[in-house]
């Protein structure tokens, strides 16, 4: 499955008295649907996910996955401490109908953490998932980095398609990249070599949702040898036209203000919280840069960076909210141990945001 392009990892809203703010839920999705990014991740950190109730996170599974547009990547953030209890929210959003599962590492008894435990719980889930998987590394919040050295032993597995590394190590990047690059699969994609699902195929056919395809009927999804077929080559498949692109062990981060440098080491796209209030100038990087335009790149890097570290970097989750007020979304309040920013932080919220309103 192919992951190039932005995603934002959707907030959950939610109303002054912390109950989850659906309605709002599924505007804010409905917005992003009309922009550029190529999908939403579900269930992120910047989701509160682990501040929801298991109850919570399958309604806003459920939520957002029927607001989406059926042309966006759909991924769910499932990741739970043990194998068994990610499994089970994977199952879940298999049946909704999610494209693909981001599972963070699991942190909590960090000294036991080692190379062998790392290995065994993410081939265990990706062996018994129902869904690709991609790594979820962001040590500034688990305390846990995932070595580059067990990634790459990871990356031949054929259900873990990629990670997202959210250290804001460019140079670990360029390692992951390197030491992956023999790693060759064939991906579905659109004419236009757009990300191509099962959800897509079957809502192309007429399904209602109901009847969804499974992964492994996209012919050549996951294969790692044998002949290459032609990227020219079209097949319709439902209503969709279709063809093959080789896509290998996909790289994607998450920090905005490193955005162009880590797309220069290899990276391939990016789920940025940036993104949940400025889509559309993250995505004006990442297409200058598909360009080969690298002083536009630059220019549009710079311009957000002071904002994106600001924002998402020193003030988390409350920042990413007011942010997204600001810039026309519904952010609202964060949950508790999480306290509203203060006139002083909102104020200099606003004035980082000034030329960066879409």
């Amino acid at each position: 499955m192919l992951l190039q392009g932005i995603f934002p990892p959707i907030t959950t809203p939610f109303y002054p008295d912390s109950n989850v703010y659906f309605k709002k839920l599924e505007a804010n999705i409905e917005h992003y649907s009309r922009t550029p990014v190529a999908g939403m991740v579900v269930l992120g950190s910047t989701g509160e996910a682990i501040l929801l109730s298991d109850q919570e996170r399958r309604d806003v599974l459920k939520c957002a996955r029927q607001a989406a547009a059926p042309n966006k990547v759909l991924v769910a953030g499932t990741g739970i401490e043990s194998a068994v209890e990610t499994l089970r929210l994977t199952e879940y959003a298999a049946e909704l109908g999610y494209d693909v599962a981001m599972v963070r590492t699991p942190h909590y008894y960090k000294k036991q953490m080692q190379p062998e435990n790392i290995l065994a719980f993410y081939r265990t889930v990706a062996d018994r998932s129902p869904l690709p998987v991609i790594i979820y590394n962001f040590p500034q919040a688990t305390g846990y980095d995932i070595p580059a050295e067990v990634v790459i032993e990871l990356a031949e597995h054929p259900k873990l398609i990629g990670i997202k590394e959210s250290s804001g190590d460019v140079e670990k990047v360029h390692k992951m990249v390197e030491a992956t690059r023999h790693i060759h699969r064939n991906v579905t994609v659109t004419e236009t070599f757009e990300a191509v699902t099962p959800r897509m195929i079957a809502a192309g056919s007429g399904s209602n949702g109901g009847e969804l395809i499974p992964v492994g009927a996209l012919a050549a999804e996951g294969s790692s040898s044998g002949s290459k077929p032609s990227s020219a080559a079209v097949t319709v498949v439902g209503s969709l036209k279709t063809r093959q692109k080789e896509a290998g062990f996909q790289v994607l981060v998450g920090s905005a203000q490193k955005l162009h440098p880590s797309l220069d080491a290899g990276a391939v796209g990016a789920i940025l919280a940036f993104a949940c209030a400025a889509p559309t100038a993250c995505y004006e990087i990442y297409a200058a840069w598909k360009e080969g335009d690298v002083e536009l790149a630059r220019l549009k890097q710079q311009r957000i960076a002071a904002a994106a570290q600001r924002v998402v970097g020193d003030l988390g989750v409350p920042g990413v909210k007011y942010a997204m007020d600001y810039n026309g979304y519904f952010g609202g309040p964060a949950r508790l141990p999480f306290l509203p920013l203060t006139a002083s932080f909102k104020a200099e919220t606003e004035r980082l945001l000034a030329d960066i309103r879409n």
